[in-house]
């Protein structure tokens, strides 16, 4: 059964069916669902929702084995994630080569392009930081753009434009 089900998989990689680099859901019980952009919405239990742009390359963890993911690595392009608080146990962070975004409850976007991770929080605050590093907190509105080095990480209220473009790749 284990060979059958790898080798359906593997024909529906080489057919374009999930196009190369797509995530798939690797916590139980997540549904995907794929827009008319390509983006890919995973609606998973304990309240988390994450929209990955089209082509973003990332992977979903469920480290307590509750059945809800709980943090995603993150390595090529932007998601948006939303974690309702009042349903998801324990906070969700987004992993990147660059930074750590951890919350409790909220909304925000993680890009990763160029050697750096760009952070934006919609709703709620998110603590950032680098693996090595101590965090700054974002308020809805704010954003940080994290490269590798040992420099300070400044946290900017993102102009109207910038914060738009980053949500319109995520369909908001």
């Amino acid at each position: 059964m284990h060979t059958t089900f790898r080798s359906l998989l593997a024909a529906a990689l080489a057919v374009g069916l999930f196009p190369h680099g797509a995530a798939l859901a690797q916590s139980a019980g997540c549904t995907i669902a794929r827009d008319a952009s390509a983006r890919q919405v995973f609606t998973c239990p304990g309240g988390v929702k994450i929209t990955a742009e089209a082509g973003a390359s990332f992977r979903l963890a469920d480290r307590n084995r509750d059945g809800s993911p709980d943090s995603a690595s993150l390595r090529r392009k932007a998601i948006l994630v939303d974690v309702d608080s009042s349903q998801h146990v324990g906070g969700f962070q987004v992993v990147t080569p660059q930074a750590i975004a951890a919350v409790r409850g909220t909304q925000w976007a993680v890009d990763v392009a160029s050697g750096k991770t760009s952070v934006l929080v919609v709703r709620g605050s998110v603590a950032v930081r680098r693996p090595a590093g101590d965090p700054v907190v974002l308020s809805p509105g704010e954003g940080v753009d994290v490269s590798s080095g040992t420099d300070p990480l400044i946290v900017r209220r993102w102009p109207a434009p910038r914060a738009a473009a980053l949500l319109a790749r995520l369909g908001q």
